[in-house]
């Protein structure tokens, strides 16, 4: 069982920045790839960035370039830091922890870009 928990989303201006966080908790950890995805309401969640504990990482076509997945020594908590935001991208944000079939969410934190 992996636990995880999002936090950093809040409200920032077209062409701004945030970091958001995740922390997670539970057994086994390193055997995990940690990620990030977005859905707006009543749509398919994106998948943004995935990093293994090897701190290799791979992004969506999307998002390289503009969106930075990091984790930190302990391998317990990822970021996503998000540039040039624009106000389309405003969704809630998910961690998740992927091994083979097992997949854990977190709860999401929202993310409003707006003037």
């Amino acid at each position: 069982q992996v636990q995880l928990v999002e936090s950093g989303g809040g409200l920032v201006q077209p062409g701004g920045s945030l970091r958001l966080s995740c922390k997670a908790s539970g057994n086994r950890l390193s055997l995990y790839a940690l990620g990030w995805y977005r859905q707006v309401s009543g749509k398919q969640r994106e998948w943004i960035a995935h990093i293994r504990n090897s701190g290799h990482a791979e992004y969506s076509d999307s998002f390289e370039g503009r969106f930075t997945i990091s984790r930190d020594k302990s391998g317990t908590t990822i970021y996503l830091q998000m540039n040039s935001l624009q106000s389309e991208e405003t969704d809630i944000y998910y961690c998740k922890a992927q091994r083979c079939e097992n997949n854990y969410w977190g709860q999401g934190t929202q993310v409003a870009v707006s003037s």
